[in-house]
């Protein structure tokens, strides 16, 4: 008999546990206060330095700033079409309105008239060519925000427009041959770089599959908009206060706008309400907006977007459509492939190159390829510019192979992980990526077979189908899914950073570094890396805003990178201040210089104990230098971009998770009733920040695969999902009842900052397993006789279309 529907849904797998009190038992079973008390300063759980600050409401973001005097506010009138060219504007009824004390458009700006980050192609405001429903035609500067917004809304009013048939799906961009950067194209074959030779091994081979897969896009979502403040300062200067992970890139687009040297511009981001990469480089629109109307006006101006113009201006997570053909063999190894991906770039460049780079270099996951032909194309649309967001293609090049497996193992009639780990990268064979990079540091057979055992995975196979057996209306499905995500920009010379670290003579010590904070934790883990390297306590170490006039060509908080590069960084400055410090510590006192001890706020030396703030004061005497720069570039990288060869990652995080789900097949509405997952952060700097980082990650990643769904208008190019009322991100009550996260116990193989590895976007991945488990629960309705037609995201709507289809086929 069936349970009833509302009852199931609701009551929890297994009894609700106090998940935060285990793990926190479990650090300390690791021994974290022992660590500490020995004068470690990294691997202990050290909470957020900004905290307390966050929940008191006290933490200064870039609308908390005190405006000065004068300051103006600046808003935005946009296209109402998706195509078509400017005619002209009547700004009279514009500025006209209260409150307005100028409009500016393209002809304002003196300097260039583009914030594109690859190529110059994105214009600050339309200059002609529209290229979307909702592109910046003109700014609005007047003395309240309100006023600015009221006067910009007069856009349809005021734009003379022509329309033109809009491109709006990667599909028709791909019919028409129309790309914003040239295709891409990676072939690996015994025979050579020969697709003739892949498509025969596919044709010699026992079993075929030929399919598509169409998935989506996603809304950053970041609970701070967009926003930008700029004062003007002397000597033709400008101040910009950026909600940005990218100050750098904001310093040079902005000095191109206003026709200045870049050592004119100071770009300063103290925190981030989040950013997930929409702040990477779709932050310089805003900033330059903002600078070119201060400049003009000679008076600070601010322009922060509300949700809706944030969702219809900036771009987001590119969609995907794919089309492959695949050749496997009884057991489901995959003996060749071929691959076309299509993705939804939309009106320029941006950043849609890189992405589509990370997809072609990640479709192969954990998997050994031996054959297999990627061919990449960024299909431009007359939509948002779409842009980097956490795991930068990444995940769309990685659920391609999991859903070609995951139909193989279907096919076949065997359990889907079978499937995968017969396909899993070798140790010592079998272990070359398409692009031929080597796959030294494999953990992910330990990995899964850690997580089969822990997550009693056989045995909640055997008891979802004996669920599904008793159940007509109500089915299970599970899945586990493996990641292996490659660390490291994929342009070479991204990969550096530079720190200052400064010790003043009370002891207190400043951080300054390239790197951006937006909630992930970085400052945390660099303060706690400065802290440990000079042998003092976390809270002498304060670490700054972000600031283009004291770190120089940084860049972006991006690809994961922030505490492997930007730590790496305040390891050197800090070093160098220690060796500085044993020096004159020893010639004061004795002893050789690399006997000197610094832990727990002391210093041993001879014999000796001293504090540390004593030995700050007389290095001080001693005309000691009490601050340092750092510099770190990542080593062993090269890429052939004509080739798509070389080494492009310093290592592979790795990970695995098991989610258990349960569906409506009446309503199509489905629930994740228990979540396992085993990550690896090689040695944590700070395992409670990489923790909440996994559960973070795993939960934004379900909500693209499952409800957060985009709808652009079939004709107009209106994205009519451009606001919470009709884009759903998950909310606490999709997190499971059941919910084990984990981190793998074992450093990294490479040099990384204390052998720890990046854990911002590879746990991204995990949700991967939430999507195939409803595939799994759907398949159920069909006796695992049918390949579920599912696409992403899995909405209840695309479920009960998958439903049909497999009702039926059967």
């Amino acid at each position: 008999m069936n349970k009833p529907v509302a009852d199931h849904l609701l009551r929890p797998a297994e009894p609700f546990a106090d998940y935060h009190a285990n793990q926190r038992q479990r650090l300390d079973a690791a021994g974290e206060g022992r660590a500490q008390d020995a004068g470690a300063r990294v691997g202990i759980s050290l909470p957020h330095e900004s905290a307390v600050l966050h929940v008191t409401g006290t933490a200064t973001y870039a609308d908390d700033i005190p405006e000065l005097a004068g300051t103006l506010h600046c808003a935005l009138g946009t296209s109402p079409v998706a195509a078509g060219r400017l005619l002209g504007i009547d700004l009279d009824a514009v500025r006209a309105m209260p409150g307005v004390v100028r409009v500016i458009t393209a002809d304002d700006i003196p300097g260039v008239n583009d914030c594109g980050s690859a190529l110059p192609d994105d214009p600050i405001l339309c200059d002609g060519e529209i290229r979307f429903l909702g592109q910046p035609v003109f700014a609005v500067v007047a003395r309240t925000r309100d006023a600015a917004r009221r006067a910009a809304a007069l856009a349809k009013q005021v734009l003379r427009v022509e329309a033109a048939e809009p491109v709006l799906t990667p599909r028709q961009a791909h019919a028409k041959g129309q790309y914003v950067v040239p295709p891409m194209h990676l072939l690996r074959s015994a025979s050579g770089r020969d697709e003739a030779g892949i498509r025969a091994a596919i044709a010699a081979a026992p079993h075929r599959l030929t399919a598509s897969l169409d998935v989506g896009g996603q809304e950053q979502f970041y609970l701070e908009g967009q926003i930008s403040y700029a004062i003007p300062r002397e000597g033709r200067g400008m101040h910009v206060h950026c909600s940005t992970q990218h100050p750098s890139e904001m310093q040079h687009l902005v000095a191109h706008a206003l026709g200045v040297p870049s050592n004119a511009v100071l770009v300063e981001c103290r925190r981030m309400g989040g950013g997930f990469g929409g702040k990477e480089s779709q932050s310089a629109q805003f900033a330059c907006i903002a600078a070119v109307a201060a400049r003009l006006l000679n008076r600070p101006v601010k322009l922060r977007l509300d949700r809706d113009d944030d969702f219809l201006i900036t771009g987001r997570r590119h969609g995907f459509w794919y089309e492959y053909d695949v050749g496997y063999d009884d057991e489901g190894r995959i003996l060749g492939v071929t691959l076309q991906m299509v993705s939804h770039a939309g009106h320029s460049a941006d950043l849609s190159a890189p992405v589509m780079t990370r997809a072609v270099c990640h479709f192969d996951n954990a998997y050994w390829l031996p054959e297999v032909a990627m061919h990449g194309y960024c299909g431009k649309t007359n939509t948002q510019s779409n842009t980097a967001f956490r795991g930068f293609g990444g995940p769309q090049g990685a659920i391609a192979i999991e859903n070609i497996l995951d139909s193989i193992a279907r096919r076949l009639g065997r359990d889907a992980l079978a499937v995968r780990r017969a396909n899993f990268y070798g140790q010592h064979e079998r272990n070359v990526t398409p692009y031929l990079q080597p796959v030294r540091d494999n953990i992910i057979h330990e990995l899964v077979e850690q997580l089969q055992a822990s997550s009693d995975y056989a045995a909640r196979r055997a008891a979802v189908a004996a669920y599904n057996a008793d159940s007509a209306v109500l089915k299970r499905g599970l899945a586990l899914t493996p990641v292996k995500f490659g660390i490291s920009f994929n342009v070479k010379h991204f990969n550096q950073a530079g720190a200052l670290v400064h010790i003043y003579t009370d002891g207190s010590i400043l951080v300054n570094h390239g790197g951006t904070e937006m909630g992930q934790g970085l400052n945390t883990k660099v303060a706690q890396v400065v802290a440990h390297e000079l042998g003092v306590g976390f809270e002498r170490v304060r670490c700054t805003a972000t600031d283009t006039s004291k770190v120089a060509n940084t860049s972006a908080t991006a690809a994961s990178t922030g505490a492997d590069l930007n730590g790496k960084a305040a390891q050197d400055a800090a070093r160098q201040l220690r060796e500085r410090l044993a020096a004159s510590v020893a010639a004061r006192h004795g002893g050789q210089a690399a006997d000197v001890r610094f832990a727990n706020d002391q210093v041993h030396v001879g014999g000796k104990v001293l504090a540390f703030n004593t030995v700050i004061s007389e290095a001080y005497l001693d005309r000691v230098q009490l601050w340092s720069d750092g510099f770190y570039a990542t080593p062993g990288l090269s890429w052939d971009k004509d080739r798509m060869q070389g080494h492009p990652f310093y290592y592979f995080a790795y990970g695995a998770a098991v989610s258990e789900v349960v569906i409506d097949t009446l309503t199509g509405e489905w629930k994740l009733l228990r979540a396992d997952i085993l990550h690896d952060a090689g040695r944590s700097l700070n395992p409670a920040v990489d923790i909440g980082q996994v559960e973070g990650a795993f939960i934004q990643g379900m909500g693209w695969l499952t409800t957060e769904e985009l709808v652009w208008h079939p004709k107009t190019g209106l994205l009519t999902t451009h606001a919470p009322s009709t884009y759903k991100i998950p909310t606490a009550n999709d997190c499971p009842p059941v919910f084990n996260v984990k981190l793998f116990d074992g450093p990294n193989v490479e040099d990384s900052i204390h052998r720890s590895k990046a854990v911002g976007e590879p746990p991204l991945l995990l949700p991967f397993s939430v999507f195939f488990a409803i595939r799994d629960a759907i398949s159920a309705a069909g006796g695992h006789q049918v390949d579920p037609p599912l696409s992403a995201p899995a909405t209840s709507e695309a479920i009960l279309r998958a439903l049909a289809a497999v009702r039926q086929a059967a």
